[in-house]
């Protein structure tokens, strides 16, 4: 019942704030929507609503955060080497790394979405600072969460494209006109975002009636760990993950709970669409039939080691006439549900492990590495890297981090594509799956040729394009 009250009143909200008729963002019009209203900001009720909006919408959206067709998950998962893909048309060209600059998913579903979530969060991040009648600690809590959101929204354009626009304010002339700043500016305000979400919120999840379904300070502390990870600042990443690793939240020991709602191991997670008793990833990855988008790849599928509960309990297989195909099966139910039973991960502990044991072996820290690693390991039932190769060497423990990383986070918010580009490793990978026609500048995603016609100052185009 608490589910429902929660995500009819979202929805409802959402309807009236969330952008959902607005055209490019950076080209919008005078928005006609009640979002930027100060009505909205006199109170408390009214406020939290149009946060509950932007999460709900997150799902019941078809957008690159929705986990389902057009998610990052999907089309970030078809560009790397863990998916084969069925989809004819836009999703093809993403498997083939050969995106066009009218890809419609990447101009729908990636650019436009992701710039209405974050005009949406800069008019609530806007009113709140502007209200005269919300108290100290319901403002400081939602601009928080509102940052939150926006350094979520860009940690994804940025790896995606590289230069975005950066857009902090809903002044719509300005935004129509703006240029592309570099990744290293973007992620200054990602970051500084974060911070002052770490600053804003608090470890509990009292806002959400004890559900981990929205952004609190182990959000963006966790957030951090991975920005900092990808920015390669290793005793940062080390010291935002060991906090989350230190906290309540803790390692699921059981292997078939670690995707269900509110599960040990979850730090964030989503409410599935309203009316639905799945996720949009049970629904997308779980075969009944000959698959219509995407089955796992033989090569990820050869890479579990031998007794890996994961392979096991995580990925299913379906024989269809004499064709196998396998599939993710984290999520386990695909339809027809009474009960909510699973919600759509995003932020994990498993992922923090990694990212501690990765950042203490770049500092030489070959034995703590071990043990981050080992944690994992440990609950996949494989043998401990500590007892099996005490005297690895650190270029040899990062390739196992990075194969840890495989199958530990495959179909999950695109890690592996962006793994191997962060660590620089696609030229080498890549070239194996897709032969002469890779090229290095496939590991970044065209901006969109319908933004560049209505603001030149998004060129130049990312190379290749």
């Amino acid at each position: 019942m608490k589910r429902n009250i929660i995500q009819t009143s979202a929805i409802v909200l959402a309807a009236a704030f969330v952008l959902q008729s607005c055209v490019d963002f950076l080209d919008v019009e005078k928005p006609t929507t009640q979002i930027g209203s100060t009505a909205v900001f006199e109170d408390e009720a009214t406020a939290n609503a149009a946060i509950l909006g932007i999460y709900s919408a997150m799902t019941n959206s078809a957008g690159f955060v929705s986990g389902g067709l057009s998610s990052i998950t999907s089309l970030a998962g078809r560009s790397a080497d863990d998916f084969i893909n069925y989809a004819p048309n836009a999703p093809s060209e993403f498997a083939a790394n050969e995106l066009t600059e009218n890809n419609t998913y990447v101009n729908e579903y990636i650019w436009k979405e992701a710039y209405r979530y974050i005009y949406d969060v800069n008019a609530i991040i806007e009113g709140v600072s502007k209200s005269s009648t919300l108290s100290v600690a319901a403002k400081t809590r939602f601009a928080g969460e509102a940052k939150f959101l926006r350094a979520f929204f860009y940690f994804y354009l940025v790896n995606l494209f590289q230069n975005v626009p950066l857009v902090t304010t809903t002044d719509y002339r300005l935004n129509s006109i703006k240029a592309r700043s570099s990744a290293d500016e973007v992620y200054i305000q990602i970051v500084d975002d974060l911070l002052s979400a770490k600053a804003s919120l608090t470890d509990d999840y009292t806002v959400s009636d004890g559900q981990k379904t929205r952004a609190n300070r182990l959000a963006a502390i966790a957030m951090l760990a991975r920005v900092y990870l990808y920015q390669h600042e290793w005793e940062k990443a080390e010291s935002e993950a060991t906090l989350v690793l230190e906290s309540t939240i803790q390692l699921e020991n059981d292997i078939d709970k670690v995707f269900l709602k509110n599960s040990n191991e979850a730090i964030w997670q989503l409410i599935p669409p309203e009316g639905s008793f799945a996720t949009n990833e049970g629904s997308m990855f779980v075969l009944t039939g000959m698959p219509s988008e995407v089955s796992l790849s033989q090569d990820l599928i050869e890479t579990f080691e031998e007794n890996d509960l994961r392979k096991s309990h995580w990925t299913g297989s379906l024989q269809v006439e004499a064709n196998t195909f396998f599939f993710p099966f984290k999520y386990k139910i695909k339809t027809g549900e009474t009960e909510l039973s699973e919600y759509s991960m995003i932020l994990r502990i498993g992922e923090q492990y990694l990212i501690r044991a990765e950042a203490r072996a770049h500092q030489n820290k070959i034995q703590a590495a071990l043990v981050d690693i080992d944690g994992i390991r440990q609950r996949a039932s494989l043998p401990l890297l500590q007892d099996t190769h005490p005297a690895i060497t650190q270029p040899d423990l990062l390739l196992a981090i990075e194969q840890e990383r495989r199958v530990e986070l495959f179909s999950e918010w695109g890690h592996r594509w962006f793994d191997l580009k962060r660590t620089n490793r696609a030229d080498q990978i890549l070239a194996d799956k897709f032969g002469s026609s890779w090229q290095s500048s496939d590991v970044l995603y065209p901006v969109p040729l319908q933004e560049i016609q209505n603001n030149q100052n998004l060129l130049p185009q990312n190379p290749g394009y």
